[in-house]
């Protein structure tokens, strides 16, 4: 006979009930379960009204120009950060995205400037240098079996030395069209045009994450590559596709950013690296806990951006926001895996 005396918390709630034990009241679950999948949310209004709401920040912090800016500005990170999602969701890891993102936005500035190509055609240009760069990682990664994390961050190397040896460390800044640059400063009845364009940018990754397929399919190789192997999934082609993605991502990422700045840098993309990774971690903690998701990565991004604006108008040191988006990234990373173990969404 198989012996049934272990520990009440190993026993099903049934036979606990049955040996004078009770489960935990289902009151208590729900309320947890509100917290942990709404706590970021509800931390980030909290945080938006304290600042609105302080003395010395709240007229500057709730200003029409303040929370256009605020979000004018998080609108290229959070492309970047939609970018990482792709190969995030099947398991692995991109550090090139910041810098396919800057690679793409001088590919875009060179066509115009330098080779007087239409800006269609340098658009196209840009977008399609950056999936080649996801698609070469696709290759690296699920044909060659070479660490996600060693390939990335060699082509994001790659790619930083490429953009500067192109540009001498200088700006390409003649002859970009108003057309473009206007999508990064004018306003569309009040709403920043970049934002607009981020935000359908972030429906389009949505509907292909949660509504076709290939979303499914990444999220069954993230969950576990082994099972979804046997379930008659083409794991590495799917590998590939998500790191293609996330270079198309990046590359639509990088005309954003010329069009919010008006020039290409030299800048290697690792600054919008981060905040991105912090942004798509903290996703993993609100709404969906224990996998990465749009709306989530939305939340993130705000999260930071909130925090850091009304830090500074309250006065804090300018390196204010490099040490919190360190810390933020720290936290998240931390509380992710702890979501992800919670909720089974481990791979081995």
């Amino acid at each position: 006979m198989t012996d049934v005396s272990t520990d009440s918390a190993t026993l099903p709630s049934d036979l606990a009930t049955s040996r004078g034990q009770h489960p935990p009241a289902g009151r208590g679950r729900s309320v947890a379960g509100f917290v942990e999948r709404y706590g970021l949310l509800l931390l980030l209004v909290a945080m938006i009204l304290v600042f609105a709401l302080l003395p010395s920040s709240g007229e500057a912090f709730r200003s029409a120009a303040n929370i256009s800016s605020v979000l004018a500005s998080q609108a290229v990170g959070l492309t970047v950060a939609l970018a990482l999602l792709f190969p995030m969701a099947a398991g692995s890891f991109d550090f090139s995205v910041g810098a396919v993102t800057a690679t793409s936005s001088v590919v875009a500035a060179a066509s115009v400037s330098h080779f007087g190509l239409p800006l269609p055609v340098a658009i196209l240009l840009a977008v399609v240098s950056g999936t080649l760069a996801g698609a070469v990682l696709g290759l690296l990664v699920a044909r060659y079996g070479i660490n996600p994390f060693i390939a990335t961050l060699g082509m994001a190397t790659l790619l930083g030395g490429a953009v500067f040896a192109y540009t001498n460390g200088l700006q390409i800044s003649k002859d970009i069209p108003e057309s473009l640059t206007d999508l990064g400063s004018l306003s569309v009845f009040g709403v920043p045009r970049i934002v607009v364009a981020a935000a359908v940018i972030a429906v389009a990754v949505w509907f292909v994450m949660r509504h076709t397929p290939l979303g499914r399919h990444l999220f069954a190789v993230g969950s576990n590559a082994s099972a979804a192997r046997l379930v008659g999934l083409n794991v590495p082609r799917i590998t590939f596709l998500s790191f293609a993605l996330a270079g198309l991502v990046a590359g639509v990422a990088g005309v954003l950013l010329l069009a919010r700045q008006g020039a290409a840098t030299s800048d290697n993309g690792m600054n919008m690296l981060f905040p991105a990774l912090t942004a798509v971690f903290l996703s993993t903690i609100v709404f969906e806990v224990g996998r990465p998701s749009v709306l989530g990565t939305v939340v993130g991004v705000l999260f930071v951006a909130v925090s850091v604006s009304g830090l500074t108008l309250v006065g804090a040191p300018s390196w204010v926001s490099q040490v919190f988006n360190g810390a933020a990234l720290l936290i998240a990373v931390g509380l992710a895996g702890i979501s992800r173990r919670r909720s089974g969404r481990v791979r081995p």
